[in-house]
């Protein structure tokens, strides 16, 4: 399959950062941005073949790991990093055609195809490429996770969107936008808080706390509480 045409043929011009206007650099840091999420894509590609056709036997190596050892002995680079742009590059070049048909790109999230393989083997084919696209990452990774679709039909996801929060793809808070960034920063948390427990099935249990330094004292007697009671030593 042909693959040039999501790669960019031209470097990302990079000198916006010496720029005094702010639309310039504004620009310049978003075709940044979109620049990494294409490079991350066209090296995994590249690590996907790397690997299928067994080329690093041309590079002097016995296996892929082999290689990607020393890739990352030369460049200081995290193997699950490597890992992790093979395994999208793989799975883009596999389903490449169902996600050219659902117009899916950089911008919708690389990282869920990594998951991509796993939402296949319980869920229907048609749903899984439709969530892939509309969702967000942490929505489709909780639903890869998921042993089938009819275990848990009434699972909600909750997003925070532009002060709006969405619980189950349905409008169910908006946040004021005469609030301060500190306000804001703070409600959002604690939605999104109580949104990953409402997924994962979890209890909250909200405690008022005078203070940061009550409330840093507080984190860590609690962090030793809820470890002993998993461990069943209470």
């Amino acid at each position: 399959m042909n693959t040039t045409s999501i790669i960019p043929k031209e470097p990302i011009p990079l000198d916006y950062a010496e720029s005094g206007e702010a639309v310039e650099i504004d620009r310049g840091i978003r075709d940044s941005i979109k620049g990494i999420r294409l490079s991350i894509l066209a090296m995994g590609l590249g690590l996907a073949r790397i690997k299928t056709k067994r080329l690093y036997r041309d590079l002097g190596y016995d296996n892929i790991a082999q290689y990607i050892h020393r890739l990352c002995d030369d460049t200081k680079m995290e193997r699950s990093s490597i890992y992790n742009w093979m395994n999208i590059g793989a799975a883009y070049l596999k389903h490449q055609s169902d996600l050219e048909q659902i117009g899916f790109n950089d911008s919708d999230g690389l990282t869920k195809l990594i998951h991509l393989e796993r939402a296949l083997e319980t869920n229907q084919k048609q749903n899984v490429f439709n969530n892939i696209k509309n969702m967000s990452v942490r929505e489709f990774v909780a639903f890869s996770k998921r042993s089938s679709e009819k275990d848990f039909p009434d699972i909600l996801f909750v997003t925070v969107r532009n002060r709006k929060v969405y619980v189950g793809g349905k409008l169910a808070v908006k946040i004021n936008r005469g609030l301060d960034k500190k306000a804001y920063a703070y409600f959002k948390k604690v939605i999104c808080v109580a949104g990953k427990a409402m997924e994962e099935g979890e209890v909250m249990f909200p405690v008022r706390l005078r203070d940061m330094d009550e409330a840093r004292r507080f984190e860590q007697a609690s962090g030793q509480l809820i470890n002993r009671l998993r461990k069943n030593i209470c």
